[in-house]
């Protein structure tokens, strides 16, 4: 589950046997977040200039930021260097997402990931970034949880991606008409179907 009390209120009241598991893919996204929060600030700070100009070539930065390194255009990569160059507290932040980012790639021991998490959380707790500072107090709260997902080798990482691809087919249709629609459109992009249209046929 993710780290939402709800969930885990339901869990201790309905199955106070179950372990815990708190999915990886959240915590990475708290991260992702976390860095967000530092670009807008920036963004905000840039727009009250006296000049618009820095704010308009700013604002274009915000895929380079959250997007995985192996994802970026020849363009993102060049904006990624140029704040690399400039420094300061947006480059620190981007350096701590993708290092909680690396914490999870499935390349660690379990020891190590919860060395590397505690290792993280010393990093960002000092680091006057104030959505980094909340977000290692909320990693030390819940490491007993992020530790078990890892343990245990289960993720929720597919299932947020089909939910984010049905919530982007919905928004495509501006709406649909009934349930039954909209579950058939789903099974359409999303399920063992292989619809062919006329023309595949005919070739």
């Amino acid at each position: 589950m993710d780290m939402g009390p709800a969930f885990a209120k339901a869990f201790a009241d309905h199955a106070p046997g179950a372990r815990i598991c708190l999915d990886p893919f959240h915590v990475v996204k708290l991260g992702t977040e976390a860095l967000e929060e530092v670009r807008r600030d920036l963004w905000r700070q840039m727009r009250k200039l006296p000049s618009p100009e820095y704010a308009r070539k700013f604002s274009g930065a915000r895929w380079a930021l959250l997007k995985n390194p192996g994802d970026l255009t020849e363009r993102q990569g060049e904006t990624l260097r140029r704040i690399k160059r400039t420094g300061g507290a947006l480059w620190r932040a981007y350096e701590m997402k993708e290092s909680l980012r690396a914490v999870f790639a499935g390349d660690l021991t379990n020891d190590e990931v919860s060395e590397m998490l505690e290792r993280w959380c010393s990093r960002a707790s000092p680091s006057r970034i104030p959505s980094f500072v909340r977000l290692s107090k909320t990693v030390r709260s819940h490491k007993a949880g992020i530790m078990a997902a890892i343990e245990l080798g289960v993720s929720n990482g597919r299932v947020e991606g089909l939910n984010t691809k049905i919530r982007s087919i919905i928004a495509r249709c501006y709406g649909l008409h009934s349930a039954q629609a909209t579950l058939a459109l789903v099974m359409l992009s999303c399920g063992p179907i292989d619809l062919k249209l006329p023309y595949d046929r005919a070739s």
